[in-house]
């Protein structure tokens, strides 16, 4: 049990340790069968968090990301994009130790997301998480309709 701190580049290598086996062990042999699936976290992530969020560069997060997904890539990205203070406020009293990072970190982290939205608007699509539920529901199923019917 280790209790120390992660340095940046190890928790980079962590979560592309844990998406190479995620692609590897559930995606594709998923969408082989002709299943469609949902992940919560892809590539964008590690991209955001750990190239606009600690300042790794990005261009080697891009380039390990294609090493772990071994061309696997989302067809629909969606961003559920509110303001950092909103955000923060929903996550509760218990923070974990990325929740802990700060309103700096975060703000680096959604200006990340909204710049791959930007450079790839044909795959990322950002969502106004302000809105209600419901509204954000119907969003997101207009987005997967329309990504459904091509």
């Amino acid at each position: 049990n280790y209790d120390g701190d992660v340095s940046d580049r190890c928790e980079s290598f962590l979560f592309l340790a844990d998406r190479a086996q995620h692609i590897d062990m559930i995606v594709n042999p998923a969408v082989e069968t002709g299943k469609i699936v949902l992940c919560d976290r892809h590539t964008d992530s590690s991209v955001a968090y750990q190239g606009y969020g600690r300042g790794l560069p990005v261009e080697r997060i891009k380039m390990l990301n294609e090493l772990a997904v071994n061309g696997r890539h989302p067809d629909l990205t969606i961003v559920f994009d509110i303001d950092v203070e909103t955000s923060m406020s929903r996550v509760g009293d218990e923070k974990d130790r990325l929740e802990s990072a700060g309103m700096e970190f975060f703000n680096r982290v959604r200006n990340g997301y909204l710049e791959i939205a930007k450079q790839e608007s044909q795959r990322v699509k950002v969502l106004n998480a302000a809105k209600s539920i419901d509204e954000i529901q119907k969003d997101v199923k207009k987005l997967v309709e329309n990504l459904l019917l091509i």
